[in-house]
């Protein structure tokens, strides 16, 4: 299905900020008023918050978008907060929010997304929607497909990461190539980073934020409460109204475009990489043409084709040498986890062709 978004964030970068959780009134405005002289576009705050356990502080509930309708009466700020259900729309429209959002829990289930989308037939918003908790791109198009289809044009997508079942430094992964081609799907379709929820952590708030704007993002989306330590959700990732400003204030906006001066020498750079990965594709089939040879001699001696030894061995000097070259070790594990699985799925075709071949 084509789809043609109509712009949802007035400028870049565009600044959501908030706490995570309202927990109460004078907390909310105690923020959003400490928000409010930065010139942040849209105050944010979770009204119901989605928990994996009962008993934990799934939020304030209706009585919270009274504190929000308050920061519009007595700060200007626009606010938007999270939905997941019908009722929670007619009761945030009835309340005046002006953006809702979908979060990553909501996002995986289609069903949950169809309720939503459902409640917003006829009604003009902006909605933002967050990728869905586990890494799958249709997921997340799914998910803006049927917010589009329910007559909502004016969509915004968020990337707050993925969960990742070993421990990483993020508290969830970025994958920001998954990201990037929902960009490349989806061009005019703007693209915000939640660095709160993708880091869990203060220290590293910055540098992911920056990130997002070098990878040409629209904006960010930022956990802010007056004292955040003692945040009744997700307190270690939320930071203070004034190292909020700090962040701000040294984040490089880069051009979204270029100067035309530029392009000579942005297309011999070009041209210069496309040549090497040409060569690099070459390469990857003399590699996989090896590897069918490989197939053949361990058929014919009865060999297995997994031979995890061989790969502990193949990583292990890959990494180290990709390191004394300056890549990164999570780049070369990837490269070469994806050379070695086309490799074993080479091998397996090179087994059953000859199978097939016995059998006729």
């Amino acid at each position: 299905m084509e789809m043609t978004f109509q712009p949802t964030l007035k400028k870049r970068p565009f600044i959501i900020a908030g706490p995570c959780s309202a927990e109460t009134e004078e907390q909310v405005l105690e923020t959003a008023r400490a928000l409010a002289p930065q010139g942040i576009d849209l105050f944010r705050s979770g009204i119901w918050k989605p928990r994996t356990r009962p008993g934990e502080f799934e939020g304030v509930g209706t009585v919270g978008l009274g504190w929000l309708k308050r920061v519009k009466e007595e700060t200007g700020l626009k606010v938007t907060t999270e939905v997941a259900n019908t009722q929670h729309v007619f009761e945030a429209l009835k309340y005046g929010i002006d953006v809702l959002w979908l979060g990553a829990r909501t996002t995986v289930n289609p069903f949950s997304v169809q309720e939503v989308a459902d409640a917003l037939k006829g009604v003009d918003i902006p909605v933002l929607v967050k990728n869905p908790v586990n890494p799958e791109l249709k997921l997340w198009i799914g998910a803006i497909e049927r917010i589009y289809k329910a007559g909502i044009t004016r969509i915004a997508a968020i990337h707050r990461g993925f969960s990742h079942h070993s421990p990483t430094s993020y508290r969830n992964v970025p994958r920001w190539e998954i990201a990037i081609e929902l960009k490349r799907i989806f061009p005019d379709l703007e693209m915000l980073v939640d660095n709160s929820h993708i880091c869990g952590r203060r220290d590293t708030l910055q540098e992911v934020a920056q990130k997002a704007l070098d990878l040409n993002y629209d904006g960010i989306m930022t956990e802010v409460h007056p004292t955040p330590d003692a945040a009744w959700s997700d307190a270690a990732q939320q930071i203070t109204p004034d190292v909020f400003r700090d962040l701000v204030a040294q984040l490089q906006v880069r051009q979204a475009t270029y100067d035309p001066a530029y392009l000579p020498t942005l297309e011999h750079l070009r041209h210069e990489i496309d040549e090497l990965d040409d060569e690099l594709l070459t390469l990857l089939h003399n590699r996989m043409k090896l590897s069918e040879q490989i197939g053949d001699y361990k058929k014919r001696n009865n060999i297995a084709i997994l031979q995890p030894e061989r790969w502990g061995e193949i990583l292990e000097r890959s990494v180290g040498k990709g390191k004394a070259k300056g890549l990164t070790e999570e780049f070369v594990y990837a490269l070469f986890k994806a050379v070695h699985e086309e490799s074993i799925n080479t091998q397996a075709r090179v087994m059953e062709a000859q199978e097939i071949l016995k059998e006729e």
